[in-house]
C-alpha cells in the first residue's frame, strides 16, 4: 500500500535565487538532495555523519473528520517553496534530503497513518532526523506510530516525551473515528497497553479553544501544559522551567508544532484559525529553541499549514521561519 501512497517530490520545487556556489552563499535549494524512493534507497550516511530527512504528508482526512477547514493537503508543496530561499546556516556536513510524500487515498486516514510511520522508522534506522511537513495534525498519531517502531528496535526501554506547541490538547476520543483532533488521545491509550507513560506538554494551549471535558482528560491521563498567555517575557523564568523540568525526565523528544498556536494576522492559513494565540516573539523562540538544542528531538513536525487561506504567504513564511531554526546549527 505504501507504493502507491508515495509521491516523490518534484525536484523544481527546490528552486530559487542563486547567490553563487561558495557554501557561504548558497540557499537551501542548493543543498536539499532529492530522493524519490521508488527508484532509488536512502542515502547512506557517512559515520558520525547528521542528516535532515524532510517528508511531506499530504493529507487532510483527519481536518476533514474533524470538521475543520479543507486545503492542508497542499501544505507540503507550500512549506517546500517558502524554505527553498532560506539561507544556510547549518554544517557543510550536515546531509539533507527530502524523501517526498505520503498521500492518504480513497479517506483511508488509518492507511496513510501506517504508511508515514513506516516511512519514518525507515528514515530512522538509516541514522536521519525526520523532519515531517503536514497536512493536518493527524500527521501526530502516524509519528508516533514511526518513532515507537524505531525505538522498539533499536532503544529500547528508553521513554518518549512529546512536545506540542498547540492551542488544542487534540486529545477527543474517537466518535467512532479518530481525527485531526484525537491522535493524542490514541497515543496515551498505546502507551498505556505497552504499561509505558504518556509523557505529553502542550505549549500554548488556550482555554476558550478547549472544552473543560478536555482540560479533565489532560489531568486524569497526566499531561502537563503551559498556557499561551504564560509565553511572555514576565512568565519565561516560570515556562522555561517547567519545559525544562520536563526534558530532563524523558530519554526522546518527539515534537511537533501545529500552526494554529498563533494569532490569526501571523498564522491565517491554518485548518482553525485563533484570534487570540500567541505571539512568535522573542519568549517563544527561545523555548522552540531550548527544545532543539537539547539533544534529545529525535524527530519533529509541522502541521495544519491551509495556503487555500494563506494571506501573502505568512503561514508558509512563519513555518518556514521555525524550520529554518530547527534545522540550523
Amino acid at each position: 500500500m505504501i507504493d502507491k501512497a508515495y509521491l516523490a517530490t518534484n525536484e523544481n520545487i527546490w528552486s530559487g535565487r542563486n547567490d553563487g556556489e561558495d557554501y557561504d552563499l548558497q540557499r537551501w535549494h542548493q543543498r536539499v538532495d532529492v530522493i524519490d524512493l521508488s527508484t532509488s534507497e536512502i542515502p547512506p550516511l557517512a559515520e558520525n555523519q547528521k542528516g535532515i530527512a524532510l517528508i511531506g504528508f499530504m493529507c487532510q482526512e483527519g481536518v476533514k473528520r474533524n470538521k475543520g477547514r479543507l486545503g492542508a493537503i497542499d501544505g507540503p508543496y507550500e512549506l517546500r517553496k517558502a524554505c527553498a530561499n532560506l539561507p544556510v546556516h547549518f554544517s557543510e556536513e550536515l546531509k539533507v534530503v527530502d524523501l517526498g510524500n505520503i498521500q492518504c487515498l480513497n479517506e483511508d486516514l488509518e492507511q496513510a497513518q501506517i504508511n508515514l510511520g513506516q516511512l519514518i522508522t525507515k528514515a530512522l534506522l538509516s541514522g536521519y532526523q525526520p523532519f515531517v511537513w503536514g497536512g493536518g495534525h493527524e500527521i501526530a498519531y502516524a509519528h508516533y506510530l514511526g518513532i515507537r517502531d524505531f525505538m522498539d528496535q533499536k532503544h529500547p526501554g528508553k521513554t518518549l516525551g512529546i512536545v506540542n506547541i498547540d492551542a488544542h490538547f487534540d486529545l477527543r476520543e474517537p466518535n467512532p473515528l479518530p481525527s485531526s483532533g484525537t491522535p493524542f488521545y490514541q497515543i496515551a491509550q498505546d502507551q498505556k497497553e505497552r504499561g509505558e507513560d504518556f509523557n505529553y506538554l502542550v505549549i500554548g494551549i488556550q482555554k476558550n479553544s478547549n472544552t473543560k471535558r478536555l482540560y479533565n482528560i489532560a489531568d486524569e491521563l497526566g499531561a502537563r501544559y503551559i498556557s499561551g498567555r504564560r509565553l511572555t517575557e514576565a512568565d519565561k523564568v516560570g515556562t522555561t522551567h517547567k519545559l525544562v523540568g520536563f526534558m530532563d525526565k524523558v530519554d526522546f523528544i518527539y515534537q511537533t508544532t501545529c500552526l494554529d498556536v498563533f494569532a490569526a494576522h501571523y498564522a491565517p492559513g491554518v485548518s482553525a484559525s485563533a484570534f487570540n494565540g500567541i505571539s512568535p516573539n522573542p519568549t517563544f523562540m527561545k523555548l522552540f529553541k531550548k527544545i532543539h538544542k537539547s539533544g534529545k528531538v529525535i524527530s519533529s513536525d509541522i502541521a495544519e499549514l491551509n495556503p487555500t487561506y494563506d494571506i501573502d504567504r505568512r503561514t508558509a513564511k512563519l513555518a518556514a521561519a521555525l524550520s529554518f531554526e530547527i534545522v540550523k546549527d
